[in-house]
């Protein structure tokens, strides 16, 4: 089974979101790249999941948020658009916080649920989980989850590990 034929049935998406999302920034020529758990997954031995995480130019934001409230559920949360569909257990967060825009510019093209997006680097995947896992608003349950993430990079990218503070370090199981 192809990736995202297996991502489409896990995530009951029957509504095609994921296609038609990237196709409409891709038509619209918005600038974007994945961030989050996908992110991660793009880099090292995948985990499966309901959510999809993006970037979006700053300068774009608002023009996304007009033109995907013309075809999905639309809800603005102080640092994030979310986005859904009926018929689908797919969740789509458009980060609009402004510390991840430079992600885009350092994005790179890789296969991730089956299709080519640009993902940021490595690195700033890292660097996205590292401000997630230490923000106290957080559900406890996802900065687990992110904990859980940069161990995975850490995995596969021990030079990375200078670039996580000690108090995360320290968390880690080894």
């Amino acid at each position: 089974m192809q990736a995202l034929t297996f991502w489409k049935t896990v995530a009951m998406d029957h509504s095609n979101l994921l296609e038609n999302l990237i196709e409409l920034l891709k038509k619209h020529e918005v600038r974007f790249c994945v961030i989050g758990g996908q992110a991660v997954n793009a880099y090292v031995e995948p985990l499966v999941s309901l959510d999809l995480d993006l970037a979006v130019a700053v300068d774009q934001v608002e023009s996304v948020e007009s033109l995907f409230e013309k075809q999905f559920v639309v809800k603005r949360f102080p640092h994030s658009l979310n986005v859904t569909i009926p018929d689908s257990d797919v969740r789509v967060q458009i980060q609009t916080d402004a510390r991840y825009a430079s992600f885009i510019e350092r994005a790179s093209s890789r296969f991730i649920l089956g299709l080519e997006l640009p993902v940021a680097s490595v690195e700033d995947v890292l660097q996205g989980k590292i401000w997630a896992v230490s923000d106290p608003e957080r559900r406890g349950s996802k900065r687990q989850k992110d904990l859980a993430d940069i161990a995975r990079i850490l995995e596969t990218y021990p030079q990375l590990r200078a670039r996580v503070p000690q108090e995360i370090l320290e968390r880690l199981l080894d």
